[in-house]
């Protein structure tokens, strides 16, 4: 027994295709990422920017993010637009003082360096 179409889909899109591969299930239109406060609060840095924040963060755990704070003083844009500027000063701050605080269970560290890859990749798509 096959399952009938749903309301949305056309009986034509639920039988098999006529070349006999597999039926056609659907199309997604659009993937979102849901981010947290703490990772929608990284800031879109200029590129060479990111890459010392990256560098800082792999041998200093929470450097570079500390510094990546600052650059939301200086008017980077994040991905929280609805919050002030300081919040988002703070919430950076907040997320450095965790991977320094969290070191010492090597934690801190690779939450750290995952950090500055956002930060890179942020700022790849920022240029």
């Amino acid at each position: 027994m096959e399952p009938s179409p749903k309301d949305g889909e056309s009986a034509a899109a639920a039988e098999p295709s006529r070349g006999g591969s597999a039926p056609s299930s659907g199309v997604v239109v659009q993937v979102r990422e849901k981010k947290g406060p703490l990772r929608a609060a990284i800031p879109y840095m200029p590129f060479p920017v990111a890459v010392i924040c990256l560098f800082l963060n792999t041998f200093v755990p929470g450097l570079g993010t500390f510094v990546s704070a600052f650059t939301v003083l200086c008017g980077a844009r994040t991905d929280l637009p609805d919050r002030h500027m300081c919040c988002v000063f703070w919430l950076n701050i907040a997320a450095a003082l965790i991977q320094i605080l969290t070191a010492i269970v090597m934690v801190g560290w690779i939450m750290s360096i995952f950090w500055g890859m956002d930060m890179v990749i942020l700022a790849s798509k920022y240029s």
